[in-house]
């Protein structure tokens, strides 16, 4: 299978083994209802989320979500903005930045302008203010990377596991990458197997659906990613689009990511040209004016002829405000976007899902219950 070398620091399992018990112990406090309580609201609630710290495509999915949903009902999307410059709740508007709110909401912002993006790490309070919002008002809300936030009840949680480091392979944070043990994977009712390779086959399959070992309530989904049209960032007087198809062998690509697992996107340009040159920052990277110089250098030292910047939409959230970026690179730097695919013929059956439980639950008054 594909998660043969996860890597697990054997040495830090005893540190692994007490976090589990403080992780265990919040949740028990939650669900006996003892000092912790989670609060239910009256509207549909969508959680997307994982057990693992990243790298499972979570912004991905939810786009899908709002391409499923965006014509029949008014979407807003609830995230923490993850190392945003900013507190407290804030909607965004059309003036916000990646530093206000965050690359992944301002990513969601950009791409999907008719619908309502906000921040708040208490989620709680971010749900009441969109709940308050009228003309239009929100008919479903969709959390971002909220599954271990228990304060809120979500109606529906879907959870995400990577096909190269599934959770049932994985170890506790210190010693591996999950944030709790698996067992809280039973508070999901859709568990999705993300980034599945072309090549996955039918045992393989069966051989991840018996690991993930779901209850009867849950359902089991797979999702590979998909590609785009790569489109310049900074647009000349006509947007120039291609695919990667149309990129020459001979091409050398700057690959530019501050992402969790870049390798999937290594080896998908790969196929491509012969020379893939990858500058990799840490996930949510904040880029500084000398990691600019940086690029502009690096990009000065490709061979000479036919090359090209690609970076990430998430990346390009970051990026785009710096200055410092020489006019070379400008006219080079393209961004390729990300979609998912569901395999097995599940699009439908999925899709479903999601607009069963939205239509049979919406909202009929503003109170929440405890």
């Amino acid at each position: 299978m594909y998660h043969k070398d996860i890597h697990i620091d054997k040495w830090l399992t005893p540190i692994s083994y007490l976090y589990g018990m403080a992780v265990n112990f919040r949740n028990f406090l939650f669900d006996k209802k003892i000092a912790l309580h989670t609060r239910r609201f009256d509207i549909p609630i969508i959680c997307v989320g994982n057990l693992a710290v990243g790298g499972t495509g979570k912004t991905p999915h939810t786009e899908y979500l709002i391409r499923l949903l965006h014509k029949e009902f008014n979407i807003a999307v609830l995230s923490r903005g993850y190392k945003r410059h900013t507190k407290d709740y804030i909607l965004a508007t059309p003036h916000s930045t990646a530093e206000e709110i965050g690359d992944e909401p301002f990513q969601i912002m950009k791409k999907f302008p008719n619908i309502k993006v906000a921040v708040d790490s208490n989620r709680c309070r971010g749900i009441e203010n969109l709940m308050a919002l009228k003309n239009p008002s929100v008919d479903i809300i969709l959390l971002d990377d909220a599954f271990q936030h228990r304060y809120v009840s979500a109606g529906l949680n879907i959870l995400l596991t990577s096909c190269f480091r599934p959770f049932y392979h994985d170890k506790l944070l210190p010693a591996g990458r999950l944030r709790e043990p698996i067992a809280g994977k039973d508070r999901a009712q859709i568990v999705i197997v993300t980034k599945c390779p072309d090549d996955i086959k039918p045992i393989d399959f069966n051989v991840i659906s018996k690991g993930v070992n779901l209850l009867p309530y849950q359902k089991l989904f797979f999702s590979q990613l998909s590609y785009g049209n790569l489109y310049m960032m900074f647009k000349s007087d006509k947007l120039k689009t291609m695919p990667l198809s149309e990129l020459k062998e001979d091409t050398s690509v700057l690959l530019v990511t501050g992402i969790a697992n870049p390798e999937p996107l290594v080896n998908k340009l790969r196929e491509c040209v012969e020379e893939v040159f990858p500058i990799h920052f840490a996930d949510h990277h904040d880029f500084s004016v000398e990691d600019i110089r940086r690029l502009n250098e690096k990009f000065e030292r490709l061979p000479q002829g036919k090359r090209i910047i690609i970076t990430t939409e998430k990346d390009a959230a970051r990026l785009r405000s710096h200055l410092e970026m020489s006019e070379e690179v400008k006219k080079n730097l393209y961004i390729l976007p990300v979609r998912i695919n569901l395999l097995q013929d599940k699009k439908e059956s999925f899709n479903q899902i999601i607009l069963d439980y939205v239509r049979k639950n919406q909202r009929n008054s503003r109170l929440s219950t405890q």
